[in-house]
């Protein structure tokens, strides 16, 4: 399963962008998509989670600033950005984590996947 995540720049403080993430290839479902990101010099951290069941999942910092949405039908998920600040400066990384094909309709093995990763920049 391959990661194609796209929308990241410059952009000053205040500023919004969307980043989106497609996932393609061959796969039973999707359980969960995420999208995580890594400044530099620090530990990747889960941004936001998007689950097929389940509640959503936000960092602390950025809620209610950050928005995740999927497109089932697409198999695409997207971030949207808004009042962006310098310290949200990092990689953007999206997650797909779900199932292959098993025997006949069934499941199959677990799999998960990263992206290449987006660089987002925000200017003071």
């Amino acid at each position: 399963v391959q990661l194609q995540a796209s929308g990241g720049g410059l952009v000053q403080a205040g500023g919004s962008l969307r980043l989106p993430c497609e996932a393609s290839g061959s796969f039973h479902s999707i359980s969960a998509m995420a999208w995580y990101r890594q400044a530099r010099g620090k530990q990747r951290e889960l941004v936001a989670r998007y689950p097929t069941v389940g509640d959503m999942y936000y960092l602390e910092t950025v809620q209610d600033r950050f928005t995740i949405t999927r497109d089932s039908a697409k198999s695409t998920v997207y971030l949207h950005m808004n009042s962006l600040k310098p310290e949200d400066t990092a990689v953007y990384y999206c997650n797909v984590d779900g199932f292959l094909h098993g025997k006949g309709w069934s499941p199959g093995s677990r799999f998960n996947s990263w992206g290449q990763g987006t660089l987002v920049t925000v200017s003071s």
